[in-house]
């Protein structure tokens, strides 16, 4: 029995995605046939993307919690090697990024995986956060260097442990809902990556104002309304995959699709002093990894205390 049998209310969660994507897909293409735009292939690109990534979810839920954590490891480091690549580095760091890259990732994950939360908690923030700079000092290298740590630090704190707490949902124990924390971490996902997908709707429909012109110049105060609006109904409406009732839901949908959206400007800020417009080009319409999983980074680690602390 795969452990999407044993959680039904997956089932309907991904045939409804399928039943959206696919009309988002038929509405593309007569966009296209109509009135072929650059916009209506960006349209059709994101929803290509969107396609891969919930085929990619629906595989990963199947094969049960070591898929999860396995899968979100796995997006640590592309999303990690996306960051560092825009950032500066030496010959100096090398042996420091062969630490983040081999050995904080797996060991972050392994205690996940293990559901050792007292060190989960504190490993990236304090241990490697005083390692790190101790092996690049041992090279000398003194250009730049705070700089190099910095970015180290925060490519570790964004990629790796904030990320870390989507799969560390699983540990979670919760009376009457044993078996059940996978929805937990659909949820999250869910209504995080939806409240992007409204704003960008949104902000098509009716987008008159710009919210951050200098960061996000896409990003409308009209499209934020509408996304964080119909992020929230929707967290209300889908309580039944969580401990939450629908009240609790809606406050916490509207509590981490305002995190997701505060995240993603702070690293368009850090984009806008790179001087690139995206992470990477790995996911046609969206960019790379991290431009795709900027909101859960924010979100995650409120998500998961918030519900350990009052309802695990």
């Amino acid at each position: 029995m795969s452990a999407l049998e044993k959680i039904p209310e997956a089932y309907s969660i991904f045939a409804g995605l399928f039943v959206v994507l696919a009309a988002a897909s038929l509405g593309g293409y007569l966009a296209y046939l109509r009135a072929p735009s650059a916009t209506v292939r960006n349209w059709n690109d994101r929803v290509r993307a969107w396609w891969a990534m919930v085929l990619v979810s629906a595989l990963t839920l199947s094969v049960g919690p070591g898929g999860i954590i396995a899968l979100f490891g796995v997006l640590s480091f592309l999303c990690l090697r996306e960051f560092i690549t825009q950032t500066p580095v030496r010959r100096g760091d090398h042996s420091a990024l062969f630490v983040c890259f081999f050995l904080a990732i797996p060991a972050q994950y392994l205690l996940v995986a293990y559901g050792w939360y007292g060190l989960f908690a504190i490993f990236i923030p304090v241990y490697v956060f005083l390692a790190l700079p101790i092996l690049a000092v041992l090279f000398r290298d003194t250009q730049r260097f705070l700089d190099r740590s910095a970015a180290m630090h925060w490519g570790l704190m964004i990629c790796v442990y904030c990320l870390s707490h989507i799969p560390a949902l699983l540990t979670l124990r919760i009376g009457g809902f044993e078996g059940r924390t996978p929805l937990l971490v659909i949820f999250l996902v869910l209504i995080v990556q939806s409240s992007d997908v409204f704003q960008y709707a949104w902000g098509k429909l009716l987008g008159r104002h710009k919210v951050a012109p200098t960061l996000s110049p896409n990003k409308t105060v009209e499209g934020l309304i509408g996304g964080l609006l119909s992020s929230t109904g929707l967290g209300a409406s889908l309580h039944w995959l969580t401990p939450f009732s629908a009240a609790q839901a809606a406050a916490i949908s509207l509590l981490i699709t305002c995190l997701g959206f505060l995240g993603g400007l702070v690293l368009s800020a850090i984009k806008r002093d790179r001087g690139i417009k995206d992470w990477g080009a790995s996911l046609p319409g969206h960019g790379g990894i991290l431009d795709r999983l900027d909101s859960l980074c924010w979100a995650a680690p409120v998500f998961f205390h918030l519900t350990r602390y009052f309802f695990a």
